[in-house]
């Protein structure tokens, strides 16, 4: 995935990044995500429940009776009124038979990526950028500086959508409203194409944010998390 971002652009973003932090204690990271794919195993598995449920009564409403299934595979039809209780038994069984196998048929098809990729989940754009970029800054290092001072920049390519998250560190010392023309700046740059662009202009804005309301205090300041851009795959 590294053609979406050039080396150069990589660097360009990452000398940024080192001079956004000059005059800040804060942390950026610059993550960027080609597509956020959806949390899918649910869906898929209620639209295959649905069809194991709807579909064999559907069949039943046709016409279609579980008896001929029975007969089909080698059963035994029903000879007098004493077998009735032994034919409902082996129909319901056959009913259960068609369910499992519909369901388990669905959920083969609906897993192949194209048709998986148009189920419907129930969760916009919004919030699946946003899931993935609190999972990312959860799971990564930017939680692990000294003074829980990293600020995470998250773009996703495909949704334009992008995500700011501060830790604990810098979160309550600028308002929340600081952050919205970092957001403006990378989505701008990601609609227009120039994705490094939107970047550098993010991270030139954050960086006088954190340098107004989160400043370093004087000496040196170790850098704590890599200036280079994160591509996710």
């Amino acid at each position: 995935m590294s053609d979406i971002l050039s080396r150069p652009d990589q660097l360009r973003i990452a000398q940024a990044v080192r001079a956004a932090e000059a005059g800040t204690i804060g942390e950026i990271r610059c993550v960027l995500a080609p597509r956020i794919e959806p949390d899918r195993p649910a869906p898929i598995l209620a639209w295959a429940a649905g069809a194991a449920l709807l579909l064999p009564a559907f069949g039943l409403l046709a016409g279609l009776r579980p008896e001929w299934l029975t007969r089909l595979f080698g059963g035994w039809s029903v000879g007098h009124a004493a077998a009735q209780d032994g034919a409902i038994l082996s129909a319901l069984l056959v009913y259960l038979t068609l369910q499992a196998a519909v369901f388990a048929l669905a959920t083969a098809v609906l897993s192949i990526p194209p048709l998986r990729a148009r189920l419907p989940t129930g969760e916009s754009d919004a919030e699946r950028v946003r899931r993935a970029a609190l999972d990312y800054f959860l799971s990564s290092d930017l939680r692990a500086t000294q003074g829980r001072t990293g600020v995470l920049i998250f773009a996703a390519l495909a949704e334009h959508r992008v995500e700011v998250l501060a830790d604990e560190g810098i979160h309550g010392l600028a308002p929340k409203d600081a952050w919205s023309g970092v957001v403006a700046d990378l989505v701008a740059g990601l609609k227009a194409g120039r994705t490094a662009d939107g970047f550098i202009a993010a991270v030139g804005r954050a960086g006088a944010i954190l340098a107004e309301h989160a400043p370093r205090a004087g000496g040196e300041d170790r850098n704590e998390l890599s200036d280079t851009p994160t591509i996710l795959r």
